[in-house]
């Protein structure tokens, strides 16, 4: 009996992380379609070839330092831009929960739904259970929830599709900074 609950345990171990690759530098970036926060669908493969696709994983929308890191890349749109490059944010939110983060930080780039992890899996993003919160937008309570909480984790991928920038200790107020010095060293 023991024999077999240690063979469980060991196999449970190792599906967990056989179905889940960290993607560090020189890795091609995983292919993957999701939902945006308009509600249409979203591929990676449109984007790679034409510019840096900044890939910003976040835990939830309408959170203290998650709106500050989107604020930042909000802010230093032009300078994203002018360095070539394209930012998503994906969280484990739905899209109603990034359609209303979106409006009311009045957000210029796109978000993108995670809610069941799958994206985060793909690139070693670590997952935990997700949750709901209350925010009063525009004087109405809204109930967002997500499917995932996510760990903040950055990527940049280059015009072949490779990645080639992985930071998994991100400070969120700073962020859009070190994303732009590395692209602007490395283009």
């Amino acid at each position: 009996m023991k024999t077999i609950f240690a063979l469980m345990i060991l196999l449970s171990v190792f599906a967990t992380n056989a179905s889940s690759q960290e993607l560090n530098p020189g890795d091609m970036a995983p292919e993957f379609v999701t939902l945006a926060d308009d509600g249409s669908s979203w591929d990676l493969k449109d984007y790679v070839g034409k510019k840096f696709i900044v890939v910003y994983f976040y835990p939830a929308a309408m959170t203290g330092g998650c709106t500050k890191q989107a604020c930042a890349y909000r802010d230093f749109k032009t300078e994203i831009s002018s360095a070539n490059a394209v930012v998503v944010g994906v969280s484990g939110d739905n899209v109603e929960g990034l359609a209303l983060f979106k409006k009311a930080n009045d957000l210029n780039f796109t978000l993108l739904s995670d809610a069941d992890g799958s994206i985060a899996k793909k690139f070693g993003v670590p997952t935990r259970e997700g949750g709901s919160i209350t925010r009063e937008i525009g004087g109405h309570d809204f109930d967002l929830v997500r499917g995932v909480t996510a760990s903040r984790w950055t990527f940049i991928i280059d015009k072949a599709g490779k990645i080639v920038y992985k930071n998994t200790e991100v400070d969120a107020t700073k962020d859009t900074q070190q994303i732009l010095e590395f692209i602007k060293n490395n283009s």
